[in-house]
């Protein structure tokens, strides 16, 4: 049943030529009592008005319009022909329904118009001579409402279909939608690693290159210096290690990852270890805490983190050799202010807008963006006397 069914709506004309073929012989039928009643030269009409209505009902699919036009002609050449109603005048009813359903808005109009009058003007035309007027006035509303219930029909079922088409269209529009977003998800993401590789890479190994050619310089003179260079540089490739399998392990996918497996992302209570860091490696930093330390969010500490490791980063690449750091952290009742300021002899703004002199946009353009989104504000520049300064204040709600 169900192979016949698809087979039947993959042609939907074939079914209309079947019926149009059974319209035809129940009016062929039908035509013999007429042809005893009235003669054969006032049926001899008949069979050309059959012809052409079921024409009607085999094209009412393809040409609706068309078939709207043929059926109302026909009409007409009944009323004036003197052919009365019979059988095939069934095929104005399907034409109405047609029309309602597919057809153009004009045609859906006029077929309504058109139903709405067979009846009246049928009656008019062929009166029941036997009944009162009451009678035939009844008669004419009770075969007028087939025509409004099929075009009532037919109007639903465009409606319900336009619906439905617009349904399917919105769920294609979200559809690209929700891919286009997935497209910018990952592509922050990758943005944001980015910037967590470039913090970690740059850091660690500026350590380890300041304490390897420290270690290069007095590994004669002061073997003792030399060893304890070496351990510098040894435990710091390993925090970077560390760092860097963290961060890989979000790129890999179809594994579970246990909770804890990585190190947890750097706060800032562990400002003060880079601070140490920083000093083991040769460069002086002065740090200080005011206000009163809490717990911050998250995506503060961290960012309050990287903006630090950059900045003295950027110090170490381009203070020069008698370079000094001072760092300050100010808790307020709304946020938390950072303050980092050298007296190095710096490198071009631009430079650093450029991110450092690797010119790959990790610079103050990844501070921003992390203070950005965090909903903080980040002030950077030539410091008066030397040396760079970078401001910057995180809000402990973002702003909207």
């Amino acid at each position: 049943m169900q192979r016949l069914y698809d087979f039947l709506r993959r042609h939907p004309t074939g079914v209309d030529c079947f019926w149009a073929l059974v319209l035809f012989g129940i009016s062929v039928v039908s035509v013999a009592p007429q042809q005893e009643t009235r003669g054969t030269d006032a049926t001899a009409l008949v069979i050309p008005c059959v012809l052409l209505l079921c024409v009607v009902i085999a094209l009412r699919r393809l040409v609706p319009e068309r078939m709207l036009l043929l059926a109302a002609a026909v009409g007409v050449g009944q009323v004036v022909l003197d052919v009365s109603t019979m059988a095939a005048d069934f095929a104005l009813l399907v034409i109405v329904y047609t029309v309602a359903v597919s057809g153009a808005r004009w045609a859906s109009r006029a077929a309504l118009t058109m139903g709405l009058c067979a009846a009246p003007v049928a009656q008019v035309r062929w009166p029941m001579e036997d009944v009162g007027m009451g009678n035939n006035v009844a008669i004419t509303v009770f075969q007028a409402v087939p025509f409004a219930l099929a075009w009532v029909l037919g109007d639903s079922i465009r409606t319900r279909r336009a619906y439905f088409a617009q349904l399917e269209e919105r769920a294609a529009r979200l559809e690209k939608e929700r891919e286009a977003q997935s497209k910018v998800a990952v592509a922050a993401e990758r943005a944001r690693i980015a910037r967590e590789l470039h913090d970690v890479v740059a850091h660690n190994v500026s350590v380890m290159v300041v304490q390897a050619d420290g270690a290069a310089y007095v590994m004669d003179a002061a073997p003792d210096q030399a060893r304890k260079a070496l351990e510098t540089i040894s435990s710091t490739g390993r925090q970077a290690l560390a760092e860097m399998r963290r961060l890989l392990g979000v790129l890999r996918t179809g594994e579970h990852q246990e909770a804890g497996e990585y190190v947890p992302q750097p706060d800032v209570q562990q400002i003060e270890d880079l601070v140490e860091q920083c000093r083991t490696s040769g460069l002086p930093v002065d740090f200080k805490v005011e206000g009163t330390p809490r717990t911050l969010p998250s995506g503060v500490e961290l960012t309050a983190y990287r903006i630090v490791q950059e900045a003295l980063t950027n110090t170490r690449k381009h203070g020069g050799p008698n370079a000094g750091a001072s760092v300050r952290l100010v808790y307020f009742d709304d946020g938390l202010g950072l303050l980092v300021e050298d007296d190095g002899k710096g490198a071009p703004h631009e430079l650093y807008e450029e991110g450092g002199f690797d010119g790959q946009g990790h610079g103050l353009i990844g501070m921003r963006e992390r203070v950005g989104m965090v909903g903080g504000t980040l002030d950077a520049g030539p410091r008066q006397g030397g040396g760079f300064r970078i401001s910057a204040l995180l809000p402990l709600k973002p702003a909207h």
